[in-house]
């Protein structure tokens, strides 16, 4: 089972963040098997973090929980709120994979949550530039609750044109780029 899972910072945490990077990468370290992307949301300067973005492929909701809540920015505080929902891989790769690799142009998470009949199931035009792609959905899978995306466009409105407003009650978009150990 696919999972999606983003943590968003609290305002005041990046000390204490940075104190906790070396914690945080050896602990996706020992998931890198079951990661389908990975990496952190920025602030508009392109440098200080304002989240963290996971997708992974776990057994169950009950692992997923154990992962997300297990974190430990999430154990020490860093965290604001977490975002877990069940996620489908309709582009079948990780982000290893994408054929534009993991530098150059803007990285965008592209977050549609849903408002009423499933929406963007289908890949969209411009596969080339989505990084990951899938539906979120309810615990058991069977709901449709949005679309979460990972997508190099040039700017933010170009990152949002990935999803069909009409079928969002609000979509997110923040500065994303590939995480893990440089």
């Amino acid at each position: 089972m696919e999972f999606f899972c983003y943590h968003r910072d609290r305002s005041d945490s990046l000390a204490l963040r940075e104190e906790l990077l070396e914690e945080h990468w050896s602990y996706m370290d020992g998931y890198g098997a079951e990661m389908i992307a990975r990496g952190p949301t920025m602030a508009g300067d392109g440098e200080t973090p304002t989240g963290s973005v996971h997708i992974v492929d776990l057994p169950d909701a009950a692992a997923a929980r154990a992962f997300a809540f297990g974190e430990p920015g999430y154990q020490a505080g860093v965290y604001r709120e977490v975002m877990l929902r069940r996620w489908r891989n309709t582009l079948g790769r990780t982000m290893w994979d994408f054929p534009g690799g993991a530098s150059g142009g803007n990285r965008y998470l592209v977050l549609g949550l849903g408002a009423g009949a499933d929406g963007d199931l289908d890949v969209p035009p411009g596969r080339d530039e989505l990084i990951a792609y899938g539906p979120l959905l309810s615990d058991d899978g069977a709901i449709w609750l949005g679309t979460a995306a990972l997508v190099r466009a040039p700017d933010a409105d170009a990152a949002r044109a990935v999803l069909s407003p009409e079928r969002y009650a609000e979509i997110e978009v923040h500065r994303w780029q590939f995480g893990g150990r440089s």
